[in-house]
């Protein structure tokens, strides 16, 4: 079994669910959340609506896949992050890591920027895991017995990364280069505290 994807591209029959999924990230991207009707996402796949609900129940799961995969990254990256050592090349190198994720999910970043409601309601379920993640990874960022400027330093850090997710709305045209170069230098910077006496 073969389904478009788009029109004139073919998927084979086991990426259906990622044909769908990436569909309604574009769909829900152009048009908002509640804007996309999962017919509009089942033509857009080639397959009928009752193929749609065969991978995904509902609209609010078909987000949830959207979503999770920023979540999963989030997760393995402090899954084991005390085995990194503490020090400029460790630090920059989860950085960068952690960096990696959010750009190859920036295209879901105008879902941020559109459909907070939306996504506040599909992470639901995930967001102790996010918290989790999130605090785990700054506490480890501000280093061992933090002073409270170092723990601000690395909540700060993140919040620069963050911005990979939203670069796509924001600056459509930067390459995955110039996004990563410049958000890892901006927070390596707030956590070194560079160009201050």
């Amino acid at each position: 079994m073969h389904v478009r994807d788009t029109p004139g591209t073919v998927v084979a029959g086991g990426g259906t669910k990622i044909a769908i999924r990436d569909a309604a990230l574009k769909l829900f991207a152009a048009k908002g959340f509640e804007q996309t009707s999962l017919r509009e996402v089942a033509d857009a796949v080639g397959i009928t609506k009752a193929s749609l609900y065969y991978h995904y129940a509902s609209k609010l799961d078909l987000l949830v896949a959207i979503i999770d995969p920023i979540v999963d990254h989030m997760r393995a990256v402090v899954e084991d992050i005390v085995a990194v050592p503490h020090d400029a090349d460790g630090v920059r190198a989860v950085l960068r890591d952690y960096l990696h994720g959010m750009i190859r999910h920036r295209s879901a970043g105008a879902l941020l920027v559109r459909d907070s409601v939306a996504i506040i309601n599909a992470m639901a379920d995930r967001y102790p895991d996010l918290m989790d993640s999130n605090d785990r990874l700054r506490s480890w960022l501000a280093g061992p017995d933090p002073t409270d400027e170092k723990r601000l330093r690395a909540s700060a850090a993140l919040e620069v990364l963050g911005v990979a997710l939203l670069s796509q709305e924001f600056v459509p045209g930067a390459t995955d280069a110039v996004v990563e170069t410049t958000l890892l230098d901006a927070a390596t910077c707030v956590l070194t505290a560079c160009g201050t006496a």
